[in-house]
């Protein structure tokens, strides 16, 4: 099998990944369609998986995203799913048995920061659509409607054993927009791309890009004050719109005639968010920021789902933990502007030693996502000589499970456990070794990229004719 995407293809496409729409109880539950009046939830997923063999992975290292390390251990997967892991599992009539001795199975790993597909590959100006810049609240705007599927981007992040992702806008405002978590599969639309049931995120910025991107310009906000006056005031557009919303279903529960509110997708989005539907997730550096933030979100009664970059995150990691609020952080990035001289590489495992604090390794870049389980050894060896106690177990939940709990996906994916998506990869080596390469990564149990077989190595309709090689 060669997969490849081709628009000319659309039609075996459609008929080999399928089409599904999402119920209009399900959309509404999730946020897609928050007014009741909504005839249907926009812009569904249509993502199935490829079709699977049913795989036994034998004689393994498996890290299981729970916490747990077996070693000799056996991953079963079958219909897409994880049926069982463990050691010594019988061998199902038929089935494909991988030999895993000298190597490592974890979960895919899942990053919660990306923009492939909105800031692709090439990186050109025609492609530059991670930002509306037109105002400081632009949360009517979606990142899905500027996901170009041909990024040549996922299938680099695809051999850097990366499942899924989510994809956000930029930070340059105040609140981006929606960002929409994806199966990192090939596909000719984003629909076909998205994770079945994931809630959307609400990306929100703090500190120097908002003020910077329109106080220069002379507009607002210019300063950090003006900054929480404008999350401030749309909360409370939001909460007067939410409230606009319930007295005309009252009204509709009482049998009364009513007017249904005008539609403002920004203000949709905002009370999406402020009812838990939507995730918030919020670029902040600073620690008096997140704090700051989180008084913000007591005074509207919404939660905080992960502060990302976070350079200050350790000095406040209980307060996190307290409030629920996950750390989705760098392993090393710092300096480059002011909020981010503050840094320290053990601020990782520092954010991870509450005991129920929830650390997570992002990108936030297109070449560091092809290499996310480095940068989770780097914050564990640094952990690690801090005097902490880290091995490998408790590292790749960064990267997986805890990851997923922040994308609301962790009852689908993030660890091997019977039922969950069979999203696997099956390394070479221990995943935290700077030689650890993905051999095989399957995604709901289908093969979908294997580093010795080009068959499997997806290749966009960008790259085709690209190479000498295809040239020949």
């Amino acid at each position: 099998m060669h997969i490849q995407v081709a628009t000319s293809a659309t039609p075996s496409l459609r008929s080999t990944l399928g089409w599904r729409a999402l119920s209009l109880a399900g959309a509404i539950a999730l946020g897609l369609c928050a007014p009741s009046w909504a005839a249907e939830a926009p812009f569904p997923s249509t993502y199935q998986a490829l079709a699977s063999e049913t795989t036994l992975i034998r004689g393994a290292t498996v890290l299981t995203g729970t916490g747990e390390r077996l070693n000799n251990a056996d991953v079963l997967m079958s219909d897409g799913k994880i049926q069982a892991v463990g050691q010594q599992l019988q061998t199902p009539a038929g089935a494909k048995v991988i030999d895993g001795e000298g190597r490592w199975v974890t979960p895919g790993i899942i990053d919660v920061h990306s923009h492939l597909g909105v800031y692709p590959s090439p990186g050109v100006k025609a492609h530059q659509d991670g930002n509306e810049i037109t105002g400081p609240v632009t949360a009517n705007v979606w990142a899905e409607h500027a996901l170009w599927p041909q990024d040549t981007g996922f299938a680099a992040a695809l051999a850097g054993g990366i499942t899924s992702m989510m994809i956000l806008p930029g930070s340059a405002n105040l609140v981006g927009g929606r960002g929409v978590t994806v199966k990192n599969v090939p596909a000719t639309s984003y629909q076909a791309m998205k994770f079945p049931d994931a809630p959307h995120g609400l990306k929100m910025a703090c500190g120097e890009n908002p003020k910077r991107v329109y106080g220069e310009k002379g507009r607002f906000p210019s300063t950090r004050m003006g900054n929480v006056a404008g999350y401030r005031q749309a909360w409370i557009d939001a909460q007067e719109y939410a409230d606009k919303i319930k007295a005309y279903e009252d009204k509709l529960a009482e049998g009364e005639d009513a007017k249904a509110p005008k539609r403002d997708l920004r203000l949709e989005t905002l009370a999406g968010a402020l009812n838990g539907e939507i995730l918030v997730h919020m670029h902040c550096y600073r620690a008096d920021e997140m704090m700051t933030i989180l008084d913000m979100a007591d005074e509207f009664g919404y939660q905080v789902t992960a502060f990302h970059h976070g350079v200050e995150a350790y000095k406040i990691a209980d307060e996190l933990a307290e409030a629920g609020t996950c750390g989705a952080l760098w392993a090393d990035w710092w300096g480059f502007k002011m909020e981010a001289y503050d840094g320290i590489q053990e601020n990782i495992a520092l954010v991870d030693r509450p005991a129920n604090g929830c650390a997570i390794v992002h990108s936030d870049s297109a070449e560091g996502i092809q290499r996310l389980n480095q940068e989770a050894a780097k914050a564990m060896v640094r952990g690690q000589r801090a005097g902490m106690d880290i091995d490998e177990a408790r590292a790749i939940r960064w990267i997986t499970s805890n990851a997923a709990k922040s994308l609301g996906i962790y009852d689908q994916t993030g660890s091997l456990e019977a039922g969950k998506m069979a999203d696997v990869v099956l390394w070479n080596q221990n995943p935290f070794s700077v030689y650890a390469q993905a051999q095989q990564v399957f995604i709901d149990g289908a093969l979908i990229y294997d580093r010795n077989d080009p068959d499997y190595q997806p290749l966009s309709d960008f790259m085709l004719g690209q190479s000498a090689e295809e040239n020949r």
